[in-house]
């Protein structure tokens, strides 16, 4: 395969999975619900929205919405730009499928962000799921839609032992965040790029 078809079949492949997932569960799920996957009461659907970056991790407020959103764009902009210059000079695969996953990861979330607001009505937890432009308009402007988050992993429960200095005795989950399938890519991403470093420098 060459080089310009990888990243174009990893941003595609990262891109129509990403969005087919969150549309799905939009307009299949009223908010909060949970699925089990595969029967596994610890590898769950759970639908949760947020207005901010991986990971469920925000910054307050609309200014600070517009402002995530309006980076988050100039750094899709500037990677694929990036990435441009990196297939004219015929770099690593590893290296172009590690930026091509992290551009892929970036869209797929700043879609959410610009476009939810305006293409479905809203999803609560006794409102049933959302629909797919109503009639009324959706539930925000562009540029203010939410992040759809749907993957959560709850794997190990536990309590912290008494000696540990202000934890001990208190319970604790592993892991907590609940992410989709752009943050997978941004986060595969940067493991391939650190990678591909070390893996140069050893």
């Amino acid at each position: 395969m060459s080089r310009k078809a990888l990243v174009v079949v990893i941003l595609l492949a990262v891109l129509l999975c990403d969005q087919a997932l969150k549309i799905w569960v939009k307009t299949h799920l009223h908010y909060g619900e949970e699925l089990e996957i595969l029967g596994m009461d610890r590898v769950l659907i759970h639908f949760v929205e947020n207005n901010g970056m991986a990971f469920g991790l925000s910054l307050g407020g609309r200014i600070g919405k517009l402002l995530l959103t309006g980076f988050r764009i100039v750094a899709v902009v500037l990677l694929a730009y990036y990435l441009v210059r990196l297939l004219k000079e015929q770099a690593s695969r590893w290296l172009l499928a590690a930026f091509a996953c992290i551009e892929a990861g970036a869209v797929g979330n700043i879609i959410d962000s610009v476009f939810y607001g305006v293409l479905f009505s809203d999803s609560g937890p006794h409102g049933g799921a959302a629909t797919f432009l109503p009639a009324g308009g959706g539930y925000e402007s562009l540029f203010f839609g939410r992040v759809v988050d749907m993957f959560y992993l709850p794997l190990f429960y536990g309590i912290y032992p008494d000696w540990i200095p202000g934890l001990g005795g208190s319970s604790f989950l592993f892991f907590r965040p609940i992410f989709n399938l752009a943050d997978v890519s941004i986060s595969a991403g940067v493991i391939l790029l650190l990678a591909y470093y070390y893996l140069r420098k050893a």
